[in-house]
């Protein structure tokens, strides 16, 4: 049995121990045998947690279902090291993660509080990593982007203006604006990678 080598950065913009691994050549934990494992579950549940985001209209479970992804996005990347993961599960979860911030995004945009050019750029960092993915995808040069610290000022940028919309914070605007000058200089920082 070959050990699984497939990477996983989560939506916290983590680079995990799997990825490191995978980058400098090392083993890692084997994936299970019957196919799913438990760091898959816990990925593939940001899914039905970005619709019951979309459909809710609580804030109370709005804010629940945002601390829920961070927490099944940070023990995904525990459970894949400890305990294997799938290719489908590397796959899954980027996929999941820019769903959930698609879906609540997308909340955000349709509820007027930001500008539709306001959303574009808390997300221009996503929107550049999802294109980059599928260069890599069409060219047939599949590549690991690791995790830089800019990275994750952005993820904390994107959790605070979703924060601030729920909480109809005054911050909203001023977070926004932040977090996409933060997303601007994050590409540029990508793209010395």
């Amino acid at each position: 049995h070959r050990p699984n080598r497939v990477g996983r950065i989560g939506m916290f913009g983590s680079d995990s121990s799997t990825a490191r691994s995978m980058r400098e050549g090392k083993e890692e934990t084997p994936s299970p045998r019957g196919g799913v494992a438990i760091a898959d579950v816990l990925t593939a549940s940001r899914i039905p947690l970005a619709v019951a985001f979309v459909v809710s209209d609580s804030t109370a479970w709005r804010v629940t279902f945002v601390w829920l992804a961070g927490i099944t996005d940070l023990v995904d990347g525990y459970a894949a090291r400890t305990w294997g993961s799938t290719r489908l599960g590397a796959f899954l979860d980027p996929v999941a993660d820019k769903i959930f911030t698609a879906a609540a995004f997308g909340v955000v945009l349709v509820s007027g509080a930001l500008t539709w050019w306001e959303v574009v750029g808390v997300l221009a960092r996503d929107l550049a990593a999802t294109v980059a993915f599928l260069l890599t995808v069409a060219f047939r040069r599949p590549a690991s982007i690791p995790a830089r610290a800019v990275g994750k000022i952005v993820t904390v940028g994107q959790l605070g203006v979703l924060l601030a919309f729920l909480l109809g914070s005054w911050l909203l605007r001023p977070l926004a604006w932040g977090t996409a000058a933060v997303a601007l200089f994050a590409i540029a920082d990508y793209m010395r990678v």
